[in-house]
């Protein structure tokens, strides 16, 4: 039985790994946008949770608007898209971010794009890491970002997916699969001496703000926001982390964990690696300067970026493909 095999017939390709880490995702906004400035446009992405978000976004076409929604973000706004939820496995349900994208990407899938994507995504069952490239973008970049306890896993092809940062945070390994023959690795967790604290505190901040409180002072509330279960997971004594705070901390100290073991397994060829240390897990309102730190990570990399373009022959010529047979069972 033959099939047709596409490959690139006129030079080597560029993937781009986009790694997961919440808030902090808003950075790969200024690491695409300092690419583009010098001229580097990948030939494939792959992304990680909000990765997957930045990048399926670029190549639909939609950065701009993302980045303008981005920087329109306030705290107040952050808690209107938290849809909490009471019987369901996940704190915040996902649905009102989900519906934000699908307004600006409608119905587009993944095969439309002009270039490959693909997002990873973890089965709740088995552990085993999934690889989403074709279907609805939306959906693809929903799965991944299903950060357990925090957002409820999505129904994808009879299977339970949640954030693919639990088996793959930076996917250079799928860049490769993809046919990349030098990959630049986005890693939004590398800062770990900047690891953010709240003055004061001995513990991590993850909203870098109190949502208890903010909730209580927004006007106005909407109905049951303010259920005891919030009240409960969010609510801290003086000095110690919240419920909320412990379970993201703890999730964010066992991707960053799996992120150097996998990191140290495939190695990129230029690693990427943002000063967001600072900033909260949840803090989607600092999006003006985590794109601007981006913006500077990826400016102070440019030379390496270079250096290893001309070493592996990559340069800026037109995309282009051929059909060739290929035996397949």
């Amino acid at each position: 039985m033959t099939a047709l095999l596409t490959i690139n017939s006129e030079r080597p390709r560029l993937g781009l790994a986009l790694g997961g880490g919440v808030a902090r995702g808003w950075a790969h906004i200024g690491v695409v946008r300092a690419l583009a400035r010098a001229g580097i446009e990948p030939d494939i992405i792959c992304g990680t949770s909000i990765g997957a978000v930045v990048g399926g976004c670029h190549l639909a076409g939609k950065l701009d608007e993302l980045e303008e929604w981005a920087r329109s973000l306030n705290r107040l706004r952050v808690m209107s898209y938290m849809d909490f939820r009471v019987r369901q496995p996940g704190l915040i349900g996902g649905d009102k971010l989900a519906r934000e994208l699908r307004n600006n990407l409608g119905d587009r899938t993944i095969e439309s794009l002009d270039r490959p994507f693909v997002t990873v995504a973890a089965d709740l069952s088995t552990g085993h890491e999934i690889w989403l490239n074709k279907g609805s973008i939306v959906d693809a970049m929903r799965a991944s970002f299903s950060l357990p306890g925090i957002f409820s896993p999505m129904l994808v092809d009879n299977r339970w997916l949640i954030d693919g940062a639990l088996v793959n945070p930076v996917p250079v390994s799928v860049c490769v699969a993809q046919g990349a023959d030098m990959v630049i690795a986005v890693n939004l967790n590398a800062d770990i001496i900047g690891r953010a604290r709240a003055p004061g505190n001995s513990f991590p901040t993850v909203a870098g703000f109190d949502v208890l409180d903010e909730m209580e002072n927004a006007a106005p509330v909407e109905p049951g926001m303010l259920s005891g279960l919030v009240r409960r997971v969010f609510r801290r004594e003086r000095d110690t982390p919240s419920l909320f705070g412990v379970m993201a901390s703890s999730l964010a100290i066992v991707m960053d964990r799996i992120t150097r073991s996998r990191l140290a397994g495939d190695p990129p060829d230029v690693h990427i690696g943002p000063k967001l240390g600072h900033i909260g897990l949840m803090e989607f309102d600092r999006a003006e300067e985590m794109i601007r730190l981006g913006e500077e990570a990826t400016e102070a990399t440019l030379p390496d970026i270079m250096t290893a373009m001309e070493t592996l022959n990559i340069g800026h010529q037109r995309r282009g493909a051929v059909e060739v047979p290929q035996e397949a069972s």
